[in-house]
Order: C-alpha cells, then sequence, then structure tokens
C-alpha cells in the first residue's frame, strides 16, 4: 500500500499512527500541498476532491478521507469495535472530530503553522478559537467519565481526535483548563508502537 501525505498534517498522521499501531507494511510519499502537490493530473486522477491523505491499493484502488481509512485499517483489530453500538459510538466521535473539532483547532493551526499568521487571516484565526475551544470542552466532558472517548479501550474515535488534538496549541488553543484531556494525551502515547507526529 502507498500513503500520499504530510507527515505534519493531523489528518494524515491519523493514518500513520494506526499503521504503526498495527504493524502495517507501506510506502509512504510526500505530497507539499502548498506547492500544489494535489493538483497534478495523477494526484487528481487518485482523489478529484484533491485532498491528503490518500491510501493507494496494489491494484489500483484509492480510498481518501483519514478516517475512512483509518476504520478500514483498523478492521478485525481492537481498535475498531465490531458491535453495533459501539462501531456506531466510534463514528459519533469521527463525525463531531470532522465537524466540531478540526474545522476549528486544525483550521487555525493550518493559519498559523502553515501560513504564518498572515494579517489578511486573522481574523479568521482568531473567529475559530471560540468553537475549538467549545470541541475540547465536549471532549472533556467525556473523558472524565472514560479513560478513552468509547469507554476503556482505544479507538479509531481516539485516532480521529488525537490527530490535532495534542498540537492544539499551534492553533493558539491553551489545554491547561482540560486535566482529562491531558491525561488522555498521556494515555494514547502510552500504547505500545505509538509513534509521535513530525514537527
Amino acid at each position: 500500500m502507498i500513503v500520499y501525505g504530510d507527515r505534519r498534517s493531523g489528518n494524515c498522521y491519523k493514518v500513520q499512527l494506526v499503521m504503526s499501531l498495527l504493524h502495517i507494511d507501506h510506502t509512504w510519499r510526500a505530497v507539499d500541498v502548498l506547492q500544489g502537490g494535489t493538483q497534478t493530473p495523477d494526484f487528481l486522477s487518485k482523489n478529484p476532491n484533491a485532498k491528503i491523505p490518500l491510501l493507494e491499493f496494489e491494484d489500483g484502488r484509492c480510498l481518501w478521507e483519514s478516517n475512512a481509512i483509518v476504520n478500514y485499517l483498523a478492521q478485525g483489530s481492537d481498535l475498531l469495535p465490531s458491535d453495533a453500538f459501539s462501531l456506531a459510538k466510534v463514528q459519533q466521535w469521527q463525525f463531531f472530530e470532522q465537524y466540531s473539532h478540526e474545522p476549528y483547532i486544525a483550521v487555525a493551526r493550518f493559519i498559523n503553522k502553515y501560513l504564518g499568521l498572515p494579517e489578511a487571516r486573522r481574523a479568521e484565526y482568531e473567529a475559530k478559537q471560540a468553537g475549538g475551544y467549545r470541541a475540547l470542552g465536549v471532549m472533556e466532558q467525556q473523558l472524565k467519565l472514560t479513560p478513552y472517548l468509547v469507554g476503556d479501550s482505544l479507538t479509531t474515535a481516539d485516532i480521529a481526535l488525537f490527530g490535532y488534538t495534542p498540537v492544539a496549541h499551534e492553533g493558539g488553543f491553551d489545554l491547561t483548563e482540560y486535566p482529562a484531556v491531558r491525561a488522555w494525551i498521556e494515555r494514547v502515547q502510552q500504547t505500545p508502537h505509538f509513534i509521535a507526529m513530525e514537527s
């Protein structure tokens, strides 16, 4: 399998982390979004949505969207429950990540870390703060009750939210007031075969 991505991207890191935890062999192909790496005819033929990460199989089939990829890779492992309700809870948190977490925390991080917080996007950056803190508050509530987002064990729900939460400070978010989130980050980091995101 080939993974096309950027090692500094939280969405791409999710895929890297699952592959490390599950010992999945793959080839990594670096893609520079800022240099138009997702706009080439070859890349667009694999993902017309022009985004990373992208997983390409040996037979040429392709899969995109980070949470779809991690769920595919985790099938049959402890990272993805087989029970219908537990699986739905995993997906619940993954939808939460894409609609209530990533659009605020990841975008603020992109504006600051990748673009250098240009004045033209400062208002947008500042507007992301309230939504990001709201998402962290939702996570804090759950993680006060359970060690992981869907109970007592690590799942791809945690992987989805782990993409950008540990680096939220790069988007201007202070995790000091979220002790359960910080404890969860430490638990995930202690998982066997854990790898950190490249800075």
